[in-house]
């Protein structure tokens, strides 16, 4: 009898949870500077100017906290230097080193402007921000669709979905950060029907981008596709991973579009928000962690345990945690210091 060994060498994940909270965060970042651009043009006393203030809070936030995870995620925060000491135009890391001050740039003086009651300069900040909002976007998405050695991510695909997903999960922050706001800055039932309004455009947009893609597979024009079915059938850990994402998502969207009499409702806002960014969250922690756990050749599994420290569910901890202060500065600010006028006029 013939006895065969097979090995399989452990390697470490080349990206750490610190990435899905930065692309979390970031997209997040994007779906709210796209909201508040939006609303920066909205009628004086209408749906989307009550939403102003919910939207500057949610773009401060997130914008603020995605930085420190992608300095994490480098390891040595010092390195963030080299991409501006040594110029590589193609790759999108460096391109994103580039458009990311931008965005914040742009993060800060509408915030401002909003703050300092300056209506005018909102609006002409605004087509800006649009484009460095949709510059981020692409430039986050490029960052994996650009790995050829993982089928899964090598599609146009990936970006769309990261899109989709995070402005739906700036949907929820949303729906979460508003009970924090002063009662005078509070969205009322009209601004928020207009945010589950657009909850739901995003969330019917991912279905039709589900189904494309899908189809797309079937005709033979995405290989992402047909690798999503082989990890599904292969791998268990896989498996349950998509269809655990899949039943919570139905689940989350069944909520928003049963949430019409409801958003008033004590407790529910906080709820279908948080169910939203944690639907988001998921995605990414699926599309991120649980990919790099197939082995890109061979056979076997690339085993990985979540750390304890600040690698792992420590630094997650601590990016909730560097939220919740913001949130608690940015309300404590408005109270003490509040806003010269919440109306754009």
């Amino acid at each position: 009898m013939q006895i065969i060994e097979l090995l399989t060498p452990h390697y470490e994940v080349a990206w750490l949870p610190w990435a899905v909270q930065y692309f979390f965060l970031v997209g997040v970042a994007t779906g709210a500077g796209l909201l508040l651009s939006v609303c920066a043009f909205g009628q004086a006393g209408g749906a989307l100017q009550r939403l102003l203030p919910v939207a500057v809070l949610t773009l401060a936030v997130s914008g603020l906290a995605a930085p420190v995870s992608l300095l994490a995620d480098l390891h040595q925060p010092a390195r963030f230097w080299h991409f501006y000491a040594h110029m590589t135009p193609w790759s999108w890391m460096w391109r994103g080193a580039v458009l990311l001050p931008v965005f914040m740039g742009l993060l800060v003086a509408m915030c401002a402007s909003w703050w300092l009651g300056q209506a005018r300069w909102l609006r002409w900040l605004a087509p800006l921000m649009v484009l460095s909002a949709l510059s981020i976007t692409v430039y986050t998405g490029a960052e994996m669709m650009v790995v050829r050695s993982r089928p899964l991510w090598n599609t146009m695909w990936v970006p769309v979905n990261l899109a989709l997903t995070g402005w739906l999960a700036a949907v929820g922050v949303a729906l979460v950060v508003e009970r924090f706001l002063p009662a005078q800055l509070r969205p009322d039932a009209r601004a928020l029907q207009a945010l589950r309004a657009i909850g739901l455009w995003l969330a019917a947009a991912l279905v039709v981008v589900a189904v494309l893609w899908a189809l797309s597979g079937l005709l033979g024009m995405s290989p992402s596709f047909n690798e999503a079915l082989r990890l599904v059938q292969e791998f268990p850990v896989w498996r349950m991973t998509m269809i655990g994402s899949a039943i919570f998502g139905a689940v989350v969207v069944g909520a928003l579009l049963r949430g019409k009499q409801r958003l008033q409702a004590k407790g529910f806002t906080l709820v279908l928000g948080l169910g939203l960014a944690a639907a988001a969250w998921a995605f990414r922690w699926a599309l991120f962690m649980g990919v790099q756990g197939v082995p890109k050749f061979g056979a076997g599994l690339y085993l990985y345990h979540m750390p304890w420290g600040g690698d792992g569910l420590l630094g997650m901890l601590g990016v909730a945690g560097l939220c919740v202060a913001l949130v608690a500065m940015a309300t404590w600010a408005l109270e003490v210091f509040p806003a010269r006028s919440p109306r754009v006029a």
